[in-house]
């Protein structure tokens, strides 16, 4: 016989609205660790919207596991400190890393200290209150956008793609995050990695203007529709702040292409709404 869970929609499965997963919480914590800053905040799951200010802390160089795992915990005491702040009974707190994650694990360092690779994120913040999760930075971006932003409700396959100091992806189809996209990565009109082409520092530093900027990125996402068709970019990252600039120049795809709505709280949204999910998955697989 097939189980109540297996006939509820993907988009429903693992959101908030879920009917196969216990209530989740009220809120959760979402902590995004970049190169430069590491930011957290409160986030309310029903809305991701974030329940007071962000805290930031930059981030320590080196930023070896041990350093960013000491600020972390800092930006997390200062979040539990405040009155709007989780029970501590059923605390869950995500973290987002710029590195190819499963299972806790951080696999890859192209954007992070080397001595990152390998490096079990269980183990090195078990010392911190609640639950913890750890994710692609994009990911959490990309799984912010598609349940709270500019994908919400929205069936099939769809994209984001961040762009900042480097470029990321994150797949999503009917609500459900595919993890570790990483095509930001891919090699693209002879560059090793897109993102050194395609990226918003990429541009600074070779000296394109927004018209040729815009070319080059609506080449790039004909590229990733023949690789990968979605029916939505979204496009997130600091430079989606300016759409004026570049998005009149990126026509002619088959996929809709629109710009990120969450913008700077879309990692803290995603890595919180990950985590309070992972935490009602173990204790139902348990149960």
């Amino acid at each position: 016989m097939t189980s109540p869970e297996a006939t509820v929609p993907a988009a429903q499965a693992l959101g908030p609205a879920s009917q196969s997963l216990p209530k989740l919480p009220e809120s959760a914590i979402g902590i995004d660790v970049g190169g430069t800053g590491i930011k957290g905040g409160i986030v309310d799951l029903a809305s991701g919207e974030l329940r007071g200010e962000r805290f930031r802390i930059p981030t320590p160089k080196p930023a070896t596991p041990d350093a960013v795992a000491e600020v972390i915990g800092q930006i997390l005491q200062e979040l539990l400190a405040r009155p709007e702040a989780p029970a501590a009974e059923d605390l869950s707190v995500g973290v987002t890393f710029p590195a190819i994650v499963i299972d806790n694990v951080v696999l890859t360092a192209s954007n992070i200290d080397p001595a990152w690779i390998n490096c079990d994120t269980s183990q090195l913040l078990s010392d911190l209150p609640g639950r913890t999760f750890t994710l692609n930075d994009a990911d959490a971006a990309g799984l912010a956008e598609a349940r709270y932003g500019a994908g919400n409700n929205l069936a099939g396959t769809m994209m984001t793609v961040t762009l900042g100091t480097g470029v990321g992806t994150a797949l999503i189809h009917d609500g459900v995050l595919i993890p570790n996209n990483e095509l930001g990565h891919a090699q693209f009109e002879g560059e090793v990695k897109a993102e050194n082409k395609v990226s918003a520092a990429s541009r600074e530093r070779l000296g394109m203007d927004w018209p040729e900027y815009g070319e080059v990125l609506r080449r790039y996402l004909v590229y990733l529709e023949r690789i990968q068709p979605v029916n939505r970019f979204i496009i997130g990252g600091g430079i989606s702040q300016n759409p004026e600039l570049f998005m009149p120049y990126v026509t002619g795809l088959r996929a809709e292409v629109v710009i990120a709505q969450l913008v700077n709280n879309a990692g803290i949204s995603g890595a919180a709404l990950f985590a309070a999910e992972q935490a009602r998955l173990a204790d139902s697989q348990s149960s």
